[in-house]
């Protein structure tokens, strides 16, 4: 049951309208005239300015109005005593008749919530419906806070009935502890939303709070009014208090001469009068309200056109710098996959080398950058959606070919142009490096071989035996057989000459057709040995019978003789040959073999001897019997002085080998030192990647304070990160080490530089993103309104269903957050049996409040989890339509998932106080005078120079039937601002 209106409370009711209205903007009028364009302009641009007098002057100017509200209710109601608690009889005058008016009661709520909500936003919330929003009692109490500056008890947290009870009794008792007598009103009725009983209530609570205090003999409320609107009419700062009658007769003559308001009262009508006539006062005081009331409609519209205009033109800059950075981006990327994508070889070390150092140099300067660019270009992204969002705008769609997907698909084709080109290169290298040393193998080989066949053809096709006596055919038959001896030794050399060219061949050497040609060459000269051999000695063996003398002693020395020349020559071949390894066991292999090669020396030597025994024989024989031996062994080539010579370069290349041997040994201890050195390092490097990665996932989901206190953590752990940098520019340089000195493979650690790498850009970008989303949560929070207890409560929600700590809601889990936060919403299970399952219901409970324990101490009793859950019936009040749409708003790309952004921009959107098309096209036509066009001259006159040329720039001329020249069509502009039309 409430009072009857009157004038006082028209007048606060209108106040309240307006500022349902417009509430971007506190302003309270202005004075009429083009002349005070500059000074609203400031009131707008500078609302911080002067904030002390302004909120005096606002208050004091309240104070006035509800005063008048006051003193009239008093004039209205004969029956009150004027005593303290005049306010707690109004129930006996109320008109009951009143009480049935529809639209009476829809003006009283409509003005309460505006009246409750100037207080409440004191506190960062307010109220839509002023019969729901009171049923918990948590607004009720923080409502009383804020207007009485005192503390009441500690409110409860659950959201079941009685706690809602407990809450609004908590209030009531302290509105009754201030002297006010509650008739009729319990929080029974307010808990069950009871219309009446709750407007009752509120206009308790004004009467006690704010009419009952309010005065106007002072005089201060008609300045405090005058200057609120034109503050150069009176200095306000220098008014007193103690002085009502200069206050009274300074307004009087101030609104008589510049605002031509009569002077309808003299100073000593209120100073001198106990009880001030409540009609002429109020009589005067509407005088003030028809004067700046006119000036209130178009400064609010300006207001509301300067601040859309200032978003939109933020917006339109952060689409061309996004543009500009995508288009750089893309274009990086188009000039640099090329040439990662060129596996065209060169045909030398150095050539591959630098090639090899000059994707280092790509991985190390170029790229890292370019990643910062593109996490940079992502992060601006999300910020200007973010910013669209929030400020009602439809999201920024970028130019074909450049969305963030199309720079992510860019990107993905470059790392896979990337991957395997290091590799590729260091295949390369180590192929080059086998080719030179398997093509110095062979040039070696065939040297010797070519060395040994020169001469070879024409011995063979000699016809000696012809003429030759039967000692002669004898010795040539001795040497025909050493020399096939010595032939069938030389197969293996000629075979591995073969494979040696076939594998040239494999490998792709750049000179394989010489080598081709060379192998064809000795390979033609075998199989023509190999025919002359087998003619000559055909031919021998024909001429056998007729000669019979053999020189043995010859004989036995060629037969000796070619197998250690032979030896001789293999090792020699052997001690020179060059080897390459890449590790110490590697080496020490070789070693091993080399120790066992000069084991044999001994061995060798003793043949040697033998051997030249043999020819010390023959000489003596030859010497003691004068025997004519042509001065030549007539079966081999080999003299004693060949296998000395040969003997002594082995001698002397055996030190050469151990030196060498020697050499390579200490280049691998090198080398594994170098292995050791990085592995020490990456090992450490790796996991603590790792562990930071882990820690800024838990930072970002944990409710440690503020927001701003999660931001200033994680810029600290981003400061932290990069101070390590120096740590992966060190393990770099010893990577460096290693590729220079050939190092292929680590035994010691399972991390490659390209682990770390990707892992060092993958935490830096991971750290960017997760300050952004707090960014975007902050930007969220303080567009929305909402509060710090509001932001914790729905990460504790999201963080109770986020089971695996990912970040994110699927359906289900969504939906039963959604539940535990209030929203009535099943699950199919529940729409089928109508129960809840033991985990959901329990969730529900812990969020309500509800005490755990009684649900452990009735399974204790005997109920198990099935059976707690199978007693709790729920209803399906929107089902799975209503939840496909609360979906489609929180999912909009179909991923099945819900982020936590996406979950805050939710819960605050129905709270949400944005601008809409209609309100600028309403604001503009406050400025055009109600005409349905605007002149290029009143937008200069209402709006700031740059935006109102910002206006005329982009508005298109107006084609109506009451056109005039210059008209200009804002209504089509202003759908064009929220992307209903085109700009």
């Amino acid at each position: 049951a409430l009072p009857p209106r009157h004038s006082g409370l028209r007048l606060l009711e209108k106040k309240a309208g307006q500022t349902e209205k417009d509430k971007e903007s506190r302003v309270w009028g202005r004075a009429n005239g083009a002349g005070n364009t500059r000074r609203r302009r400031s009131v707008y641009c500078s609302a911080g300015e002067n904030k002390r007098e302004r909120e005096r002057e606002t208050d004091t100017v309240e104070s006035y109005r509800m005063d008048h509200h006051h003193h009239h209710q008093q004039h209205h109601h004969h029956n009150y005593d004027g005593g303290e608690n005049d306010y707690m009889h109004q129930e006996d005058d109320w008109d009951r008749d009143l009480l049935l008016d529809p639209a009476w009661e829809k003006q009283q709520r409509k003005t309460f919530t505006a009246w409750c909500n100037s207080h409440l936003r004191k506190a960062g919330t307010q109220i839509e419906n002023i019969e729901e929003d009171f049923r918990d009692g948590l607004k009720l109490m923080l409502l009383l806070e804020v207007i009485s500056g005192e503390r009441l008890a500690k409110p409860e947290r659950g959201k079941m009935r009685v706690h809602k009870i407990s809450n609004v009794n908590k209030a009531l008792d302290f509105i009754a502890s201030k002297g006010v007598k509650l008739v009729s009103i319990g929080a029974e009725e307010i808990v069950d939303g009871n219309a009446k009983m709750t407007l009752g209530m509120i206009w308790t609570i004004i009467l006690r709070f704010a009419i009952q205090d309010i005065s106007v003999e002072d005089g201060l409320g008609f300045c405090a009014l005058i200057h609120r609107h034109r503050p150069e009419l009176i200095d306000y700062g220098k008014l007193r208090k103690d002085d009502p009658m200069t206050n009274l007769n300074t307004a009087f003559d101030v609104a008589e001469k510049y605002l031509d308001i009569p002077k309808m009262l003299d100073a000593e009508d209120i100073v001198g009068t106990a009880r001030p006539d409540e009609k002429a006062i109020m009589t005067y005081v509407s005088s003030f309200y028809h004067a700046f009331s006119g000036a209130q409609k178009a400064e609010t519209a300006a207001n509301r056109i300067c601040k859309v205009l200032a978003v939109n033109q933020e917006n339109e800059q952060l689409m061309e710098d996004y543009e500009k950075l995508a288009t750089d981006l893309l274009e990086w990327i188009r000039r640099t996959i090329p040439w990662l994508e060129n596996r065209v070889p060169d045909n030398t070390m150095q050539a591959m080398q630098q090639k090899l150092e000059d994707f280092r140099d790509y991985r190390r300067l170029h790229k890292p950058p370019k990643v910062q660019e593109k996490c940079q270009l992502e992060i601006n992204f999300n910020t200007l959606q973010t910013k669209l969002r929030l400020s009602n705008r439809p999201a920024f769609m970028p130019s074909e070919g450049k969305m963030v997907s199309d720079v992510s698909n860019a990107w993905g084709r470059l790392e896979g142009a990337e991957k395997g080109y290091e590799e590729w290169l260091l295949n390369e290298i180590r192929r080059l490096e086998r080719l030179d040393h398997l093509a110095e193998k062979f040039r070696q080989k065939a040297t010797i071989h070519e060395a040994w066949t020169d001469g070879k053809e024409e011995m063979l096709q000699q016809k000696d035996y012809e003429t030759a006596s039967l000692s002669d055919i004898k010795a040539l038959l001795k040497k025909h057989e050493a020399f096939e001896s010595d032939l069938a030794a030389h197969q293996d050399r000629v075979e591995q000459i073969a494979a040696i060219a076939q594998e040239l061949n494999e490998l792709e050497y750049y000179d394989s057709p010489s080598v081709n040609a060379r192998c064809q060459s000795i390979c033609d000269e075998w199989d023509s040995l190999g025919v002359l051999t087998q003619k000559r000695s055909e031919a021998l063996q024909k001429t056998e019978k007729l000669l019979e003398t053999i020189d043995q002693l010859y004989l036995e020395f060629a037969k000796r003789a070619a197998p250690f020349n032979n030896w001789m020559e293999g090792a020699m071949e052997d001690l020179q040959d060059t080897f390459i390894v890449h590790t110490i066991e590697e080496i020490q292999g070789l070693s091993t073999a080399h120790e066992q090669f000069k084991a044999t020396l001994p061995e060798a030597d003793k043949e040697r001897q033998a051997i030249l025994g043999i020819h010390n024989e023959i000489a003596k024989i030859v010497q003691t019997y004068h025997v004519n031996m042509a001065g030549s062994n007539p079966y081999t080539t080999i003299n004693p002085q060949e296998i000395n010579a040969k003997w002594e370069k082995v001698r002397q290349l055996v030190p050469q080998r151990d030196q060498a041997l020697i050499e390579e040994h200490a280049r691998q201890q090198n080398n594994e030192r170098l292995r050791r050195q990085f592995a020490n390092q990456a090992n450490v490097i790796g996991p603590w990647i790792q562990t930071k990665m882990e820690e800024i996932g838990r930072i970002s989901i944990e409710m440690h304070g503020t927001l701003e206190d999660q931001l200033n953590h994680l810029r600290q752990y981003e400061k932290s990160i990069v101070n390590y940098k120096p740590k992966i520019d060190q393990l770099e340089g010893d990577h460096q080490l290693i590729q220079e000195a050939l190092i292929f493979d680590n035994k010691h650690t399972n991390y490659t530089m390209e682990h770390i790498r990707v892992g060092w850009e993958q935490l830096l970008t991971t750290i960017a993103r997760t300050i952004n989303e707090i960014e975007n949560q902050v930007l969220t929070r303080d567009a929305k309104g909402i509060s710090q207890e509001q932001m914790n409560e729905f990460r504790a929600s999201f963080n109770h269903f986020d089971r695996d700590h990912s970040g994110k809601l699927g359906a289900e889990e969504f939906k039963a957050c959604l539940i535990s936060l209030g929203f009535d919403i099943g699950n199919d299970a529940q729409k089928r049996t109508g129960m809840m399952d033991a985990e959901d219901f329990r969730a529900c409970l812990i969020s309500m409040g509800y005490n755990m324990v009684k649900q452990r101490l009735l399974i204790s009793m005997g109920c198990g989890q099935d059976q707690f859950a199978d007693v709790i019936p729920m209803e399906n009040e929107l089902g799975e339509v209503e939840f496909a749409r609360i979906m489609s708003i929180v999912d909009p790309n179909r991923m099945g998932v819900v982020t936590f952004q996406a979950f805050i921009d939710f819960m605050s959107r129905e709270t949400a106080d944005t601008d809409t098309a209609d309100q600028v096209m309403a604001s503009f036509k406050v400025l055009a005078g109600d005409k349905n066009y605007i002149l290029a001259d009143e937008l200069r006159r209402e709006l700031p120079p740059d935006q109102a040329e910002y206006c005329i720039a982009r508005m298109t001329p107006y084609s109506g039937p009451d056109a005039v020249p210059g008209a200009l069509d804002y209504m089509s502009f202003s759908t064009a601002l929220y992307g209903e039309s085109d700009l």
